[in-house]
């Protein structure tokens, strides 16, 4: 009988090398020029880091968060829906730039832009809170943190100040959101929530053209992406 030691250990060889392979293509890049950074310079350039990835970069994120906010006049269902969110993303974010958990960014994408779609038609849909608009607004979030994490990967992490470097961007990004927030109810909800024509103007109006834009993307993402 032949000798099948060498030919199992190739194989074996060449799965270990296939494997490290992988583990290289998605580990998280490394960011150098602030490796050996004072820390509140560290902290600085990653808050700002996450502030610009969502004003004025992520257009997406803006258009997802203006949608959370027009289902309701009221704080409260907000600040449900923007907790769920903020959990979600916070959680993939730190899982993706660690490793465990990797969506390629085309999968991503399209899912985020989908996001906006469903947010958006729902507010036409229903004018209250429901259970599930918390479940699904969380499940939404875990798809947007990988979406941050593609984001911060481009410009890496210093190595030795992981946590440092992930809270001061989701403190930017926070930041960001907040301020997104703060323009909604100034320019819309405040002014206009208690005119008759509120719901319809305001609601309708700005949920259709949010939904129509984030379906362009969804299109756009899935079959114009080269």
């Amino acid at each position: 009988m032949q000798n099948t030691t060498p030919v199992i250990a190739k194989k074996i060889m060449l799965l270990l090398a296939m494997l490290f392979a992988v583990q290289l293509l998605f580990a998280h890049s490394i960011n150098y020029a602030l490796e050996n950074a004072p820390a509140k310079d560290v902290v600085w350039f990653y808050t700002k880091l996450g502030f610009t990835h969502i004003i004025p970069q992520g257009f997406d994120h803006i258009l997802f968060v203006t949608g959370l906010c027009l289902l309701s006049t009221k704080i409260k269902p907000m600040l449900w829906q923007v907790t769920a969110f903020t959990v979600a993303h916070s959680i993939t974010l730190a899982l993706s730039m660690k490793n465990i958990v990797v969506v390629p960014g085309p999968i991503v994408e399209p899912i985020i832009a989908l996001s906006i779609v469903f947010v958006a038609v729902e507010n036409i849909l229903i004018s209250q809170l429901k259970a599930w608009r918390i479940l699904l607004v969380f499940l939404f979030g875990l798809i947007h943190g990988m979406g941050f994490a593609s984001a911060l990967n481009e410009i890496g992490l210093p190595n030795g100040k992981f946590f440092t470097s992930i809270l001061s961007f989701n403190l930017g990004v926070e930041l960001g959101q907040m301020a997104v927030i703060a323009a909604v109810f100034v320019l819309f909800i405040i002014p206009f929530k208690n005119k008759p024509w509120y719901r319809k103007r305001i609601v309708y109006g700005l949920s259709a053209s949010i939904a129509l834009v984030a379906a362009y993307w969804v299109v756009e993402r899935v079959f114009m992406t080269v």
